[in-house]
């Protein structure tokens, strides 16, 4: 009897400490699930998709039973009760913690490395070309080379899934071809005026580009430009009078090019707002470049075929050799395509106005860096003219971005 009691005395002692413990379990287990799970739909910090959960949430906690002792054990030790708990307490809707990749912790430090390649690339693509325009003068066969190289990149890449081939139908190829026409134009027509003009001045003139951009849109289009995008293009304008002026190595070859092709790149970006589509980015660009190439090709053969065959290729390799000849001609080409890869990477992952500034960045370190490597003498008046224009552009660029940011803040609301 005495036994019997002993054992029912043990039983119900052993109940209540498993109860208390179960207790302490249950808190426990409460205050992770409540940390980890907590949805905060307002006010939380999110980069790439994920929540950042601050400590001051921790520190907050105002439970009785939960020490500041206790706090501390817990922070290390989520992830471990996370996945000890994956097992048998996914019913009481405890949620995995997913690891957080390189890109998703340092998305600024990612978005720095994008924009220093986009520059890098596009600086050394500037100077490459310039040097092979100064042994063989002739811009509509490396202008083809240029897209060759980057067409044949993005068929290697096709091959091999990076990235997956999109399908093309006649109707998304109808929409294209006219912004391959002028994707093609304004190239030739920019190295055109690479070769008969300094860097600096060709990328001056091309500043104007904002310019045609607003004419095309109030004129075309109908839309309406405010007074004050007009007023900041003004700047743009006087700047490149003053350094088109007094620019040494003007001719008009080079400075009519550039308007061309400051010209073709306003209609490709009217034509591509029409041929918008769910396609990736990268796809788009493969097929705009192998169409722009069909369109290349014809006037290449046509105006630089004969000089080409009878002296342009052996006098190029006279100057430099034929491994240097067709090393710089593949490198620019792979420079050509990944800058403007690059480019259009960069701007999917920053704000409109964000980009705007780092394009008119872009165009001041490939003018300074033109300058500082070809040595090329500038007058007072085409530098100030240079300055004026540069700031005319980011002031265009300010504007028209926190115009943007307006129509699409009334959308939302």
């Amino acid at each position: 009897m005495e036994s019997h009691v002993l054992s029912r005395a043990t039983s119900f002692a052993g109940g209540i400490s498993s109860l208390r413990k179960l207790h302490r379990e249950t808190t426990t287990n409460n205050h992770i699930a409540f940390v980890q799970t907590r949805p905060i739909v307002e006010g939380a910090n999110l980069i790439w998709g994920r929540q950042l959960r601050p400590s001051l949430l921790l520190d907050n906690l105002s439970t009785p039973n939960l020490s500041s002792a206790k706090r501390e054990t817990l922070r290390p030790t989520f992830a471990a009760a996370s996945s000890s708990s994956a097992g048998g307490s996914d019913s009481a809707g405890e949620a995995k913690v997913a690891p957080v990749g390189f890109f998703e912790k340092y998305p600024a430090l990612v978005t720095g490395f994008f924009f220093f390649m986009w520059y890098f690339l596009n600086v050394i693509f500037n100077i490459l070309n310039k040097k092979i325009y100064n042994y063989f003068p002739y811009p509509y066969f490396v202008s083809v080379i240029h897209l060759l190289v980057g067409v044949v990149y993005c068929l290697i890449s096709w091959a091999v899934g990076l990235p997956k081939r999109a399908p093309i139908d006649s109707t998304l190829l109808k929409l294209l071809i006219p912004v391959a026409f002028c994707h093609a134009l304004g190239h030739v027509t920019s190295n055109v005026s690479f070769a008969a003009v300094a860097v600096s001045f060709t990328h001056t003139v091309k500043a104007l580009e904002p310019f045609f951009n607003a004419a095309a849109s109030q004129f075309i289009l109908g839309q309406s430009i405010p007074i004050t995008l007009w007023l900041s293009l003004a700047p743009v304008v006087i700047g490149v009078s003053m350094a088109s002026l007094t620019e040494l190595s003007f001719n008009w070859t080079g400075f009519i090019s550039a308007m061309i092709s400051n010209i073709s790149f306003t209609y490709r970006s009217l034509y591509s707002k029409k041929a918008m589509t769910d396609m990736d980015s990268t796809n788009v660009y493969a097929y705009i470049s192998i169409i722009a190439l069909l369109f290349c090709i014809p006037p290449a053969v046509i105006v630089e075929g004969p000089q080409l065959l009878k002296f342009g290729f052996n006098d190029a390799i006279a100057k430099v050799g034929v491994t240097k000849f067709v090393s710089d001609l593949f490198w620019v080409g792979m420079f050509y395509h990944l800058y403007n890869q690059l480019a259009t990477n960069t701007l999917e992952r920053v704000a409109p106005l964000t980009h705007a500034v780092g394009n008119v960045l872009k165009r001041v370190f490939v003018i300074g860096f033109s300058i500082i490597v070809f040595g090329n003498k500038i007058s007072t008046q085409t530098g100030i003219g240079t300055s004026i224009a540069i700031a005319g552009v980011a002031l265009y660029s300010y504007i028209k971005a926190k115009m943007e940011e307006e129509k699409r803040r009334t959308k939302v609301a």
